[in-house]
C-alpha cells in the first residue's frame, strides 16, 4: 500500500533530508586513502547523534553499520570495517539514513578517492545524470515506468548496464515502503505517481554487465564479472509543482 504524505508531513521530511544529506556531505569530505571505512562509519553516526537524529540503518535488519560503505565493484550494502581501506584510484558509495521525529531521509553518492580514471569519472557522471533524469519524471500522472525509462535510457546510452535486483521505494515513516521504483521500465507503464507519493530514487549502474552476486555474510552486493559500480541517491517529494529534493542541507 502506498502511503501518500500531506504537505505539512512532507515539510516534517524535510530536517531527517536534511541530517541525511549533511552526514553524507561530510562523509563525502572525508574520503582519503588511507582512511577505513569503519572510520567513515564513526564519522557519519556522530554527525546524525549530535543532532539529535537516529542513525536509520544502524540495526536495520540486522545491519551493523550508520552507512553501507562499497567500493569498486561493490554496488551496495557494504559494511563498515577497520580492514577496508581506501586506496586512491578507488571510488566508493556512501549510502546513509537519518530517522528525526520518526520520519526517514534516505540519501547516497559515489565518491572518487584521489584521483580515478577517466572510464571510472564518466560511470559517476553518467549515474548520477541519470538519477536526475528520473527525479524529473517523478511528477504527477507520469509513471513509475517513466522514472525508470529515462534512467535505464542515459545508462544505456553509455555503454552501461543497470543493476535489476534492487530498486528504489517509497519511504517515509518506515526506511522501506511501497511502491518499489525500478532503474528501468517503460514510458506510460507501472503506477501512475501522484501528489504525496514520497521516493527514494536511486540508480545503481554498472560498468560492465548488469548481474550481481550477495556475497557471504549476507549484505555486500558485487558485480559478477567484477568491474565497477555507481550508485547515487536522493529522496525525492512528488508535488503540485513537481518533484522536491528533500535530503539536501
Amino acid at each position: 500500500m502506498v502511503v501518500l504524505k500531506t504537505s505539512a508531513e512532507i515539510d516534517a521530511m524535510k530536517e531527517a533530508g536534511r541530517l541525511s544529506a549533511k552526514a553524507l556531505r561530510i562523509v563525502g569530505e572525508a574520503i582519503r586513502p588511507g582512511i577505513s571505512t569503519l572510520e567513515l562509519d564513526a564519522l557519519a553516526e556522530e554527525v546524525i547523534r549530535a543532532e539529535g537524529g537516529i542513525p536509520a540503518f544502524k540495526g536495520y535488519g540486522g545491519f551493523p553499520g550508520t552507512i553501507c560503505a562499497s567500493v569498486n565493484e561493490e554496488v551496495v550494502h557494504g559494511i563498515p570495517s577497520a580492514k577496508k581501506i581506501l586506496r586512491a584510484g578507488d571510488i566508493i558509495s556512501i549510502d546513509t539514513g537519518a530517522i528525526v521525529e520518526g520520519w526517514v531521509g534516505d540519501n547516497a553518492h559515489t565518491f572518487p578517492v584521489g584521483k580515478i580514471t577517466p572510464e571510472n569519472k564518466h560511470l559517476l557522471a553518467v549515474t548520477e545524470q541519470s538519477m536526475w533524469a528520473g527525479i524529473d519524471a517523478a511528477r504527477p500522472g507520469n509513471h513509475l515506468g517513466d522514472i525508470g525509462f529515462a534512467i535505464q535510457s542515459i545508462a544505456e546510452r553509455a555503454g552501461y548496464s543497470v543493476v535489476r535486483e534492487y530498486t528504489g521505494h517509497g519511504i517515509g515513516r518506515e526506511m522501506h515502503e511501497d511502491p518499489s521504483v525500478f532503474n528501468f521500465g517503460r514510458k506510460h507503464t507501472g503506477l501512475e505517481l501522484c501528489v504525496g507519493m514520497v521516493l527514494a530514487i536511486e540508480p545503481m549502474i554498472n560498468r560492465g554487465k548488469r548481474k550481481v552476486r550477495t556475497m557471504s555474510d549476507g549484505w555486500l552486493v558485487c558485480t559478477r564479472d567484477g568491474k565497477p559500480s555507481a550508485h547515487f541517491e536522493k529522496t525525492v517529494a512528488i508535488t503540485a509543482d513537481g518533484p522536491v529534493v528533500l535530503t539536501q542541507e
